[in-house]
């Protein structure tokens, strides 16, 4: 092993301690525990909560007519484009998007318009003080600017190394993956998405492992669960609830990789490199842990501008505020009328009923559109199960909901607008994937508790 300076061990160890300690660390608080992230993004948005809602509003109408200036200049993908016009100059679809965002934003905070926009249930959901796109906005802010911590200094390097041998043969991802699968599984699957396409962006994932990524581990958070299972009225069973939430979420690890639509990416880089070219094989004579604290260490050592530190991380807040906010608003409220004010998910979920009827689950009928309403929101699925008297019914619809994983108003919504190469048709056949493979595993569950 080479070589290092003290103060290239310390570059190393201190950040990368700090990037542990605020993605992946969780503390108690007195909603349960939370990554340190989470809980400074979470203190901000309530203090902020009162006008947070009308920076959002800025932040989207600013994301629109940026896009509307760039709508006759062609796209330009290339490495070199200035930032600003990398941020603003998206094509004509994503360009609608943001329009269509800012339009519904500005419905919803001067309640004008068809009320199936702003209602409470729908646009106002995301948009309230305490409503999604107002905890966006701090998560963003705080993940977005120390994001560096985990991946300037060498921790990806690090782990990346020690966990090939696991990470390759069963998920056929590269090591530096686990970063990501650990900060969505412990933290928050927004936080995992983020960080899932600034490593793709930076061509350090082919697009099939960027795709996996974002669609198998970017998992709700601890904490998020408990809200889900205390809302369907079965808290006292949440060790069973989230242990079969990870038993199910393992295996669909081992599954999804393999099939459609995930197994058909492409397995090159962003810029069109082949995956042979990021080679993760130890030298001879090297162990484990020597080659991937050497890796770490080299690119500490290549990272020491405080600057750089600080620019790359609102490099990154910049591009989640205009480059995934807008996308969440429109997909998302979207979604959330349909599931409100049409039968549209009723009829969606009609095939499901002699599926649980197969299965064994009570009231099978009202559960079948619970299994695809959790398309628009993950909570929505709590929320309409409620009412479903069967204990067994109400574990299923609740352990579900947390492993389908894809739902518009949060992660679905997050992954289109991120760079991640997924367009909303693999989502859907994920989703619907999801929930055919996991149901027996977790009715198999349910059955034994009940």
């Amino acid at each position: 092993m080479k070589k290092f300076s003290a103060s290239t061990w310390l570059l190393f160890l201190i950040p990368s301690f700090l990037g542990i300690l605020l993605f992946l660390i969780p503390i108690p608080t007195d909603e349960g525990w939370k990554v340190t992230i989470a809980v400074l993004a979470g203190l901000m948005a309530g203090e902020i909560e009162s006008f947070v809602p009308w920076v959002m509003l800025v932040i989207l109408v600013i994301a629109a007519l940026g896009s509307l200036a760039f709508i006759a200049k062609k796209e330009n993908t290339s490495d070199t484009v200035p930032f600003f016009e990398k941020l603003f100059n998206v094509n004509l679809f994503w360009t609608l998007t943001r329009v269509v965002a800012a339009v519904f934003a500005f419905m919803v905070l001067f309640q004008v318009g068809p009320e199936p926009v702003w209602n409470e249930n729908t646009g106002g959901l995301l948009l309230s003080g305490s409503g999604l796109l107002s905890f966006l906005f701090t998560i963003f802010l705080f993940a977005g600017l120390f994001l560096p911590l985990l991946m300037n200094f060498g921790l990806l390097e690090f782990f990346g190394t020690m966990m090939v041998k696991i990470m390759r043969p069963l998920f056929r991802l590269p090591g530096r993956s686990s970063i990501d699968a650990l900060a969505s599984w412990v933290g928050d699957g927004t936080i995992g998405v983020l960080l899932t396409s600034k490593q793709y962006e930076d061509n350090k994932y082919t697009q099939r492992e960027a795709a996996i990524i974002g669609t198998t581990f970017s998992v709700v958070s601890i904490t998020f669960a408990i809200v889900v299972i205390e809302e369907i009225g079965l808290g006292s069973y949440f060790l069973p609830y989230y242990g079969t939430v990870v038993l199910a979420g393992l295996i669909l690890a081992l599954i999804m990789p393999r099939i459609y639509p995930l197994a058909q990416k492409k397995t090159e880089f962003k810029d069109g490199s082949p995956q042979e070219s990021l080679s993760e094989d130890v030298p001879d004579g090297q162990g484990l842990a020597s080659h991937g604290l050497e890796k770490a260490l080299e690119k500490a050592n290549r990272n020491r501008s405080v600057a750089n530190f600080f620019s790359d991380g609102m490099k990154n807040v910049l591009d989640m505020w205009i480059g995934v906010a807008p996308v969440v608003m429109a997909f998302g409220t979207i979604a959330l009328i349909l599931a409100e004010y049409t039968s549209t998910f009723v009829i969606l979920g009609a095939p499901f009923e002699p599926y649980l009827n197969l299965l064994g689950v009570p009231e099978a009928a009202e559960a079948a559109q619970l299994m695809v309403v959790g398309f628009a929101d993950m909570f929505l699925p709590a929320i309409l199960g409620a009412g479903i008297e069967s204990e067994m019914t109400r574990f299923v619809v609740a352990t579900m909901s947390v492993t389908q994983l894809i739902y518009m108003s949060e992660v679905g919504g997050l992954l289109l607008g991120s760079k991640i190469p997924v367009n909303i048709f693999d989502l859907i056949v994920v989703f619907l994937l999801r929930t055919v493979i996991a149901l027996p595993i977790v009715v198999g569950v349910a059955h034994l508790l009940f």
